[in-house]
């Protein structure tokens, strides 16, 4: 994991120098399948295996089972990866190969997309409120959260919903930092100061400064790990892609291989957004499920090429419609581009994503 200003970016490499160090892979392998093998019959069921898919499916940042269609599908995929599509148990050396791929395919999400560990205790939000900018920046916030009709303890709260990791404040969106961080701080304050309405900015400021100096007493006490990840989506992955024609053919040949077919060899348009999903991360796009704003421009991609009519279709024009699709992606991005930037608080230590899946007992 190597080090930056701030804070600790996961970039997958230690992922893949587990899966590439033999010895240590093989050791790691043993534990995940004596803990998922709960009859001890040496072969993994696919309800033992269903913890290993929940977890996986938690480290790709995909929604918890039964929550989403589409994410649903997706999980599905992961676990016929391991069963090949029938209900029949997993030996050790197929749980291996399977959970190999799996991992190296995170490795390789997270080399492109890195998340990056902040431990927000106190001093960057003690800095923000040490610059001479301070008061400006506070007045600007008073002038967006100013109302007659919000208590005092309402206008200091949407205040500080203005603030975010990069002023040393972690999201108060998150329940735990709400109540153990930033109410105690907020009502200790409001306590000892008149509830006067209208708010002047004068006594706006003096208790907005308070309290984020509370706030950082407490971080001090109780330092908050926030996982923060960002991204711009703006079709490039999809345009260097497209243009190695070798490479596009070896992936659409891949996303294909799972897809089912009648007898006539024919595909259902219905699974086009699975075979999307399984060529995304060559095309740098998240799991369906993922990011809404994603969802919106894959949706509608789909209603402009009619890919959701549940046809029959040929392989050819099957792969031909998801080149469209990709394309048509390339061009919306191109020119509306998705920035997502995301701070989640990590409650449970977390070393690395292969740390989300089942970890042994002792």
């Amino acid at each position: 994991m190597e080090e930056m200003k701030g804070g600790k970016v996961m970039d997958g490499s230690d992922i893949k120098e587990l899966v590439e160090n033999k010895e240590m892979f093989s050791l790691y392998v043993d534990n995940k399948f004596k803990e998922l093998d709960i009859d001890n019959d040496g072969k993994l069921s696919v309800n033992e295996l269903e913890p290993a898919i929940a977890h996986i499916g938690l480290a790709l940042g995909l929604p918890p089972q039964g929550s989403s269609q589409q994410s649903d599908h997706i999980y599905s995929e992961v676990l016929n990866e391991f069963t090949h599509g029938k209900d029949e148990k997993v030996s050790k050396t197929g749980f291996k190969e399977v959970l190999s791929d799996i991992l190296l395919g995170m490795a390789a999400g997270l080399k492109r997309d890195p998340i990056v560990i902040l431990r927000i205790d106190g001093e960057d939000l003690q800095e923000f409120i040490n610059t001479p900018g301070f008061e400006t920046d506070a007045l600007s916030i008073f002038s967006e959260v100013e109302s007659t009709d919000i208590t005092f303890h309402d206008h200091i709260v949407k205040a500080l919903q203005k603030l975010g990791v990069d002023q040393g404040l972690p999201p108060i969106s998150d329940p735990w930092v709400m109540s153990n961080i930033v109410e105690p701080a907020v009502n200790s304050l409001v306590e000892c100061t008149s509830n006067e309405i209208p708010v002047s900015q004068e006594t706006f400021l003096k208790a907005f400064k308070e309290t984020l100096a509370k706030i950082v007493e407490r971080l001090k006490e109780q330092p908050v790990i926030v996982a923060h990840t960002e991204n711009t989506y703006d079709g490039s992955a999809i345009k260097s892609l497209l243009a190695n024609k070798f490479e596009t053919d070896k992936v659409l040949d891949a996303a294909l291989a799972a897809v089912p077919r009648d007898k006539q060899g024919r595909l259902s348009k219905e699974y086009l957004r699975i075979a999307l999903d399984s060529l995304g991360p060559s095309a740098g796009l998240p799991p369906y499920g993922a990011i809404d704003e994603m969802d919106e421009v894959v949706n509608n991609v789909f209603k402009m090429v009619e890919a959701n009519d549940g046809k029959l279709v040929k392989e050819e024009e099957f792969k031909k419609l998801l080149l469209e699709i990709l394309g048509s992606m390339m061009l919306q991005l191109e020119g509306n581009p998705v920035s997502i930037s995301a701070n989640s608080v990590v409650h449970e230590p977390l070393a690395d994503p292969s740390s989300l899946l089942p970890t042994p007992t002792s």
